[in-house]
């Protein structure tokens, strides 16, 4: 061990005398003196190929030698000068030579040697061909010897601070990875690693390709910090596999893009990121099936709200595949939607797309705006994500959180159907069975609204899509958790038992998509979320996959600690997707239909109504009271976390404050009197 650290030591000595040498000749010469000085070079090349060419080239190559004759010397020291010069050998930067390079100086270095034969021609000296022949290689050699060196000078001094990796995979894409790291400044690529064994004691480009039982002992011996898995066209299974066999290693796992993301031109083979989130969930995706995705969306006005969103935009970018006839964005976050928007239309042009993207800001909870949306555009699908689904976050704001998950879903919806919108899907949550918080509750209470609005006649297919967590989106643990561990932790879960379902935010859109395909009013479909995940695993899994560990020192020479910081408010240990026993299949495996109790369309009506006009009275109290009478499962709830409610001193009493009846609108104004209110004031 004292041997292999005296050894990293001279090494890193050589390379910072190198990297100090190259940054004081750059600082003290200008670059004409440089490409005055790189002339020389060639020049003194060039007299040693003539003497060598002379002496090996002819028969008595002394003699040959004294008859040489100075005019013959100058024609060809001048005429390579020009030639050089003018072949751009002194325009190329070096170190990114590549095949070009190599071309221009083998031209040039024929015609050096032409320029020679011209000298000999003209001042009548006898040197034989073979003299010709060979100052022509040793020119070569000696010239093209300069540059190889220089670059390697250059590259060593580059890569002396660099992070040493391995590639894992000796095929196409690791070799083009290593030609685009060797012209960065942060990797040094030390070694490959293939599963093939006809590849194994190979080198390809200086770098020698080993088997998979070699990583451990490369790791150590050269203090590697990361892995690079080129292997972009493996399975899912596969790159699992692999990123399994290398989770007890301390280094960082990182990936470049599948091939899929290559071939669309949406990344390049260089764009080195951390390991895809499905290769964190231990699970495989199902392909989607096109019928489905497109029953609903090619050659159809498709709407999203809530689009600048984490699902709303993937929802977006999945509806690209299927040709709408237009896609319609709305949000209430003018940066969110403005993000979005670029990022669609940008798709849209490089992948060919045709169709119209319009962008509308707007509230959901404005029912008149919606409803002129829906008939201006003729839009036949709504897909409605726009919702508060921070758990935490709506326990601090009751009656905001609940007037827009309830009212919003309710004017969406009345909208799509008074505008004759042919489907409706309602992106729901796990957190709506037996819900333990308010979030939760006015999820579920937004899924009846739409299974009483299914039972009136009506053109319009309302549906519902619940899922678990999805990895990756805004409010994902799996962000947080990278950002925690880049600044060197602690990472934080609440509890050690704590689970939830995963699912890719990827193939949760696709599924949305494909269940509303398969909507025939009312109905409740349930995500396949697989088995639920402890938090905790997932924590330590992402931990390790960066190149730490959550007890001990590692070569990095630290580590970063997982803390238990307590449920916070409104959350449980696990989560449900089902209320009941009662499921049904569907045709597509990941994709159940749950079959669920619902309220007749006038009695979920009138507890609209009382639920609105609590939340507009912040009377947290009755809101609370409204959702534990309609709602399974929530029960025992206070509302102690809400900001206003805590500062005014209203937790646990009864006081209500009265509303404006003036400057209330009614979810619906056509069955409400004139100084009648139920619903949210005014914008």
């Amino acid at each position: 061990m004292v041997k292999k650290m005296a050894s990293r030591m001279r090494a890193q000595m050589r390379h910072s005398f190198s990297t100090a040498v190259w940054a004081f000749a750059r600082r003290a010469f200008p670059p004409s003196f440089r490409l005055s000085g790189w002339l020389l070079l060639d020049l003194v090349v060039v007299l040693g190929s003539l003497y060598g060419a002379i002496v090996i080239g002819s028969e008595s190559g002394t003699a040959a030698l004294s008859a040489l004759s100075p005019m013959t010397v100058a024609i060809l020291l001048i005429g390579t000068a020009v030639i050089f010069s003018s072949q751009g050998l002194y325009r190329s930067v070096i170190r990114y030579m590549g095949q070009q390079a190599v071309w221009d100086l083998v031209k040039a270095v024929s015609l050096s040697t032409m320029t020679l034969g011209a000298a000999i021609f003209f001042t009548k000296t006898n040197l034989s061909g073979t003299a010709a022949l060979v100052f022509w290689l040793l020119l070569l050699v000696g010239v093209g010897g300069l540059r190889l060196i220089s670059r390697a000078w250059h590259q060593a001094s580059l890569h002396a601070d660099a992070r040493r990796v391995i590639i894992y995979g000796a095929g196409d894409s690791g070799r083009q990875l290593l030609n685009a790291l060797n012209h960065a400044t942060d990797y040094r690529v030390v070694a490959f690693i293939d599963d093939n064994p006809d590849l194994h004691e190979t080198v390809i480009n200086g770098r020698p390709v080993l088997g998979t039982e070699e990583i451990s002992g490369l790791v150590e011996e050269h203090a590697v910090r990361q892995v690079l898995l080129a292997i972009p066209s493996a399975s899912q299974e596969r790159r699992r596999a692999i990123i399994n066999s290398l989770e007890g290693l301390p280094v960082r796992v990182r990936t470049i893009p599948k091939i899929s993301e290559l071939v669309s031109g949406s990344a390049i083979i260089n764009q080195i990121q951390d390991v895809d989130l499905d290769d964190l969930l231990g699970r495989e995706p199902v392909p989607p099936h096109p019928e489905l995705m497109d029953r609903c969306i090619t050659d159809k006005v498709v709407m999203v709200t809530g689009a600048g969103g984490s699902i709303g935009a993937e929802l977006c970018r999945q509806i690209l595949a299927s040709s709408p006839k237009e896609l319609i964005l709305l949000d209430i976050s003018e940066f969110a939607l403005y993000h979005v928007d670029r990022e669609i239309k940008s798709l849209c042009q490089r992948q060919g797309l045709r169709f119209p993207v319009v962008t509308l800001l707007g509230s959901v909870r404005d029912e008149q705006r919606l409803e002129s949306i829906f008939r201006t555009f003729s839009v036949d699908t709504v897909y409605h994500a726009a919702a508060y689904k921070h758990v935490p976050m709506v326990e601090y704001n009751v009656s905001e959180g609940v007037a827009n998950n309830v009212h919003g879903t309710w004017s969406a919806a009345w909208a799509a159907h008074r505008a004759g919108v042919d489907t409706f899907v309602l992106v729901s949550t796990d957190k709506a069975v037996r819900p333990t918080n308010i979030m939760g509750a006015s999820k579920r209470f937004a899924e009846l609204i739409l299974q009483g609005l299914s039972q009136i006649e009506t053109e319009t297919r309302f549906c519902i899509v619940r899922f678990g967590n999805v990895l990756g989106s805004s409010g994902s643990v799996v962000p947080l958790f990278r950002e925690q561990i880049s600044t060197g932790g602690p990472v934080t879960v609440t509890h050690p038992e704590v689970s939830r379902y995963f699912m890719s935010i990827r193939e949760a859109a696709q599924l949305v998509l494909q269940a509303g395909a398969l909507g025939t009013g009312g109905d409740v479909f349930v995500l396949d979320m697989g088995e639920p995940v402890r938090i905790v695993e997932l924590a330590e899994r992402m931990i390790r996959l960066s190149g730490y560990d959550t007890e001990q020192d590692n070569v990095f020479g630290e580590h970063v600690e997982v803390e238990y910081i307590g449920l916070r408010p409104g959350e449980k240990l696990h989560e449900e997707l089902l209320l009941g026993t009662s499921v049904t299949g569907t045709g597509h495996p990941m994709i159940m239909r749950a079959e669920e109790d619902s309220f007749d369309f006038d009695f979920i009506e009138d507890a609209a109504h009382r639920l609105l006009r609590a939340c507009a009275e912040m009377d947290l109290n009755d809101v609370t009271a409204i959702l534990t009478e309609h709602v399974i499962g929530f029960s025992g709830h206070e509302p102690r976390h809400d900001y206003v409610w805590v500062k005014q001193g209203r937790v646990g009493k009864r006081a209500r404050k009265p509303v404006d009846a003036e400057n209330v609108t009614p979810i619906r104004p056509e069955l409400v009197g004139p100084r009648q209110s139920t619903g949210l004031p005014k914008d």
